[in-house]
């Protein structure tokens, strides 16, 4: 082997431990991120918030990234006797971010711990408030009326409420201000917290539906009443317009009725003025055809006036 392959061998391999060490030795931030800078597990120098390329000692020093955005904290629901002895599962939330990464790292190390010492730290302001405060403060903001309807009011549902003095926004905020100065020691900033929801615990709950249910069966059985009552006004319009279109009716029948018959009367006694006889013969006629047919026997005697024209078409 010859000195100029052993140069150009010595080159490469001097080439890839100089990209080795720069590798180790460079580093970027990201302008949401913050660094702290270890040695051996401890940490060196001040944290770096400044984004860019930056410069540390190859393979003895380390980099640590936290996040500078803000970070969500989301508890469990916990079961809290408030103030006014009822059973209530609380879930709360909350937003934060690390402004002292290096106070950060050594109190909690990373976002895990950091989560559980917020667990602990909410949990137990969320508790001291809601202990000392009725249910009604926990969940309403103001004393605006409730909008309740009339039937609703003759059944017996609540109308007025309790009136707060409190309420849930400025108990949330209570709870910030109580977690706040805690977490500060761990170079966490505490930016909000609020409760995320409410309700009571299943037994109390099963209960309340049972109370629901049976005012909301109030209020139906009122509306089946009142619509069973208009339906029997609606009826009974109907029944008397039905009555009276009838009555009208039958009466402009039986008018239409009489003048016809006046008229036919008038005509047959018009007829009877001109040709009695004429007149005497075709009811005669008409009266046969009405009582005579191969059915029908009559048992008259030769000189009765009913058979006059069948025996002599000239009878008078």
């Amino acid at each position: 082997m010859n000195r100029g392959k052993i140069s150009i061998y010595i080159i490469v391999i001097a080439l890839f431990l100089l990209f080795i060490v720069l590798s180790s030795a460079i580093y970027t931030i990201d302008m949401t991120q913050q660094v702290v800078i270890t040695q051996f597990g401890r940490p060196i120098g001040d944290p770096i918030n400044e984004a860019g390329i930056h410069i540390k000692m190859p393979f003895i020093q380390n980099v640590t990234y936290f996040e500078k955005r803000l970070l969500e904290w989301d508890g469990n629901p916990s079961e809290i006797l408030a103030n006014d002895k009822k059973f209530i599962l609380v879930d709360t939330y909350a937003r934060w971010k690390i402004t002292d990464p290096l106070k950060f790292f050594k109190s909690v190390v990373d976002e895990n711990g950091a989560q559980t010492r917020l667990d602990n730290v909410i949990e137990a302001a969320t508790r001291d408030m809601i202990t000392t405060n009725v249910l009604i403060e926990v969940v309403r903001n103001s004393n605006r009326k409730m909008a309740i309807s009339e039937i609703e009011a003759d059944v017996g549902a609540e109308a007025v409420v309790d009136s707060i003095h409190v309420g849930r926004t400025k108990i949330a905020k209570r709870i910030l201000n109580a977690s706040k100065d805690k977490v500060n020691e761990y170079g966490i900033e505490l930016v909000d917290v609020r409760i995320k929801r409410l309700n009571y615990i299943r037994d109390v709950r099963e209960k309340v539906f049972e109370r629901m249910i049976a005012e909301r069966l109030k209020i139906a059985e009122k509306y089946r009443s009142e619509g069973m009552g208009k339906k029997a006004e609606v009826e009974g319009e109907m029944e008397k317009e039905l009555q009276q279109i009838t009555s009208e009716a039958y009466r402009t029948a039986q008018e239409i009725k009489g003048k016809a018959d006046a008229k036919a009367i008038k005509i047959y006694a018009q007829a009877y003025e001109r040709d009695p006889e004429f007149y005497s013969f075709t009811k005669s006629l008409e009266s046969y055809r009405q009582t005579l047919d191969e059915k029908t026997w009559l048992i008259l005697s030769t000189d009765s006036d009913y058979l006059k024209y069948l025996k002599d078409v000239n009878a008078k």
